[in-house]
């Protein structure tokens, strides 16, 4: 198996998850005593979370970058985001190694078209919902996103940056969410497309309204087509 590199701790919750998908995959495939060979940088979040301006951005660009160039020679020869807002500097890392980093949108992207998946909503963080570097990837496939909803992206980032990411998941919250998923049906969503990885610890990824696309796990059964060679 190849040994793969994880840039973790936005937040640690998704790193967990992240860990916990990659080794159960393996272990489907290869056998109940297997573990994935991993490198982990748990990063400091608190000089991370809701990044604003260029300054910040670039600031927070590089800290990737040379997370990403540590775990490089350390061993790993392939590399994770573990966040899905952080892929907003994905090319200022992607030029920082010489082994290829796994974009988390184009594996999604990839996989909502190998479905027949032509029209899509796509919640999660402000400026994965707003902003171009995610969605163009899942354009890209030929993926219409409905346009976001300004009251969704203020519930959202209340509810992943005040609650999720400290760990909390109420039962409020997945009221809302249900609430949401209901209206983007009425809107003409085929598919939902969770973009943060913890919004599974709200959302019935197996049990919806919609078929549900968690990018986390789809990110992570990638790494392990990397890990295996498939």
């Amino acid at each position: 198996m190849r040994k793969l590199g994880l840039i973790g701790g936005m937040s640690w919750l998704s790193t967990r998850t992240y860990y916990e998908h990659i080794n159960k995959l393996v272990q489907a495939k290869v056998g109940r005593q297997a573990s994935a060979p991993l490198l982990i940088e748990s990063l400091d979040y608190t000089s991370l979370q809701r990044l604003q301006g260029p300054e910040e951005w670039a600031r927070a660009g590089a800290t990737l970058a040379d997370s990403a160039a540590r775990l490089e020679a350390a061993g790993a020869t392939a590399i994770l985001i573990g966040a899905n807002a952080m892929h907003k500097v994905y090319d200022q890392v992607a030029t920082a190694v010489s082994v290829p980093v796994l974009h988390i949108a184009e594996c999604v992207g990839r996989r909502l078209a190998a479905n027949g998946v032509k029209k899509a909503a796509l919640i999660g963080t402000r400026n994965v919902m707003i902003e171009s570097f995610y969605r163009k990837k899942l354009i890209a496939q030929d993926v219409e996103l409905l346009p976001p909803e300004m009251t969704f992206v203020d519930t959202l980032d209340r509810i992943i940056y005040d609650e999720l990411m400290l760990g909390k998941a109420t039962r409020q919250s997945e009221r809302e969410l249900k609430t949401m998923l209901v209206e983007l049906e009425r809107d003409g969503a085929e598919a939902v497309v969770l973009g943060c990885t913890e919004l599974e610890m709200i959302v019935d990824v197996d049990a919806n309204v919609l078929p549900i696309y968690d990018c986390t796990r789809i990110h992570a059964e990638a790494a392990v087509e990397w890990i295996l060679g498939d």
